[in-house]
């Protein structure tokens, strides 16, 4: 099965999602990532958000179905998706389900150069992560929760379980490591082969 490419970033994907559900300004729109959670994996402020909107409208996605205003507050401008706004978010998703995007997470070049630090440093910052990563995984497990609670059918919170199950094994392999670190199965000392100089 082929994919066309995706001409989505992942805040125009979740804006077109969102507006699968209903029409709404961009102001609902972001209170209702905020609201749920999604600013954890697609970085989001109202500015932005505002931009993204825009984009979407010039290229067809979305249009504009009318202003309001309540009290002082200035009009807002609600969108509703167009047929062609369906296809490329259907689009977006079936790439991004598909292909295995390059990533460039800072903590892979963190864990790289790691050996510039001294081992019991490392060690100590790990476990830093660790904590700060086990209090990220228990209110995702409480999110989780909430959704269960109120019967959310599973398919909407796969994103949630997804971050969380990344977590998940952040915690174990770092933890492994911390391990490793601290009886001295990883040496901190071992000169660089030969062969790798080389290479480098």
């Amino acid at each position: 099965m082929g994919h066309k490419a995706n001409p989505l970033r992942p805040l125009g994907v979740v804006t077109l999602a969102l507006l699968c559900e209903r029409p709404m300004h961009p102001y609902e729109m972001y209170q209702l990532l905020i609201t749920r959670g999604q600013d954890r994996t697609v970085k989001v402020r109202p500015g932005t958000l505002y931009h993204v909107v825009n984009g979407l409208e010039s290229a067809g996605f979305v249009v504009a179905t009318g202003t309001d205003r309540e009290g002082n507050r200035p009009e807002r401008t609600t969108y509703a998706i167009t047929p062609e706004g369906r296809d490329a978010l259907h689009c977006a998703v079936e790439f991004l389900l598909t292909d295995p995007q390059l990533e460039y997470p800072e903590l892979t070049v963190a864990m790289g150069e790691a050996h510039n630090l001294a081992p019991e440093t490392v060690a100590l910052l790990l476990r830093e992560r660790v904590a700060a990563l086990a209090t990220r995984l228990a209110a995702g497990e409480v999110r989780l929760e909430r959704a269960a609670a109120k019967e959310l059918p599973r398919r909407f919170v796969l994103g949630g379980e997804f971050a969380l199950n990344r977590v998940r094994a952040d915690i174990d392999w770092l933890t492994s490591v911390i391990a490793d670190i601290e009886s001295g199965a990883i040496s901190w000392d071992t000169p660089i082969p030969i062969a790798l100089k080389e290479l480098t």
